[in-house]
């Protein structure tokens, strides 16, 4: 079974998360030719925003062709559904990124797990995210789920059932107390299982301050972190990214100059990391590997 699934969160808000998912999602697909799916697992949908655009999510949210809408289907109303229903298609503005696909998020997403907490239904949660995500797996190249700050049951279910977790942080004392959190939260009842750590991405970084030059250093000093050698710099470009527009655009008049450059960076060392961990998965599976 492939593992290619990647949860990207941080328990802290504001670290530029699901705009890395997006650019992630779009150089996979763009220069990589990759099927890429995207899980927009936070109630905000901030990359469901991005991807599809204001008319068409408010479609599918009205329809409740949504993760939500999914989950609801497996978990609450115990019914089998066909996950293929909800994922969306044609989703990006970049003209090259025909292969990126969207299972798209909705503000419903907290009460569903007030109804879930509620009725005791975190295992058959569990359950469900986990033959999801295999079935998934099979389907597509790369799997980014998109989670949200602070640890929900939904989030847990995903970072306990995905391959890897993601983490990106801006260079400052609050991002770091963050990870310092989930960290922790990761050594929790270690039997239940957790995603392996792919990597920490320093984002979102201003190239003239010292103080976060120091952070960065600090964060690298960890290996324990392993952090991409790729860092994400404070620009423009990479905001201007995150706004859906309704004419397509070209890879390099959406992520320009420096912005461009860091994410194929970023998505090599991502597909690379992923490569490694296969041969090694591999080398373990087979007898008399050399």
């Amino acid at each position: 079974m492939k593992q290619n699934a990647i949860s990207v969160m941080n328990t802290k808000g504001g670290v530029g998360k699901s705009t890395i998912v997006l650019g992630l999602a779009e150089t996979l697909s763009a220069d990589h030719h990759l099927n890429v799916l995207v899980i927009d697992s936070d109630a905000q949908a901030s990359i469901s925003y991005m991807l599809a655009g204001p008319k068409r999510l408010t479609d599918v949210q009205t329809e409740g062709r949504t993760l939500v809408g999914l989950l609801d289907e497996y978990v609450v109303k115990q019914r089998s559904a066909d996950w293929r229903d909800y994922v969306m298609s044609g989703v990006s503005d970049v003209d090259d990124a025909r292969s990126v696909y969207l299972l798209p998020g909705d503000t419903e997403l907290t009460l569903f797990e007030r109804a879930v907490s509620k009725g005791g239904a975190e295992p058959a949660l569990r359950r469900a995210i986990s033959v999801l995500l295999d079935e998934l797996r099979s389907v597509f190249d790369v799997v980014l789920i998109d989670c949200p700050p602070g640890l929900s049951v939904v989030t847990e279910s995903w970072l306990r059932e995905s391959d890897y977790h993601l983490s990106p942080t801006r260079p400052d004392f609050i991002s770091a107390c963050g990870l310092a959190f989930f960290r922790r939260f990761k050594q929790r009842n270690p039997e239940m299982g957790f995603a392996d750590n792919i990597g920490l991405l320093v984002t979102m970084k201003d190239p003239r301050s010292q103080v976060e030059a120091e952070f960065e250093r600090w964060l690298r000093s960890d290996s324990s972190n392993n952090c991409f050698e790729t860092t994400i710099p404070r620009s423009h470009a990479m905001q201007f990214a995150a706004t859906y527009t309704s004419e397509i655009r070209s890879f390099h008049a959406k992520y320009p100059a420096e912005a461009g450059h860091a994410m194929r960076r970023l998505t090599r060392e991502v597909l690379d990391r992923l490569s490694k961990q296969a041969q090694s998965e591999l080398k373990q599976a087979t007898p008399g590997w050399n």
